[in-house]
């Protein structure tokens, strides 16, 4: 169905709630999930720094902080 990216660091607690959050949206919508830890790129770490966690679908934000459902499943049904 597509393919999502959480945009995410070690040790934050706001990146493991969305990431909890976001498996059964994964199993309900099919999509797939790429964790990317932003500390290994200084190019990431400039660019979500205080962002994070952030789920993209390629390019396109859906949210960030907290996982918005709505967003998500308004994503999907566009996307």
């Amino acid at each position: 169905m597509g393919a999502l990216t959480l945009y995410m660091r070690a040790g934050c607690h706001l990146c493991e709630e969305m990431h909890q959050a976001l498996l059964p949206w994964q199993g309900r919508l099919g999509f797939s999930l790429e964790l990317v830890d932003i500390d290994a790129s200084a190019n990431l770490v400039e660019r979500f720094n205080t962002l994070v966690p952030v789920l993209m679908s390629g390019d396109t934000e859906i949210c960030h902080y907290f996982l918005d459902e709505k967003a998500l499943q308004d994503h999907f049904r566009i996307g």
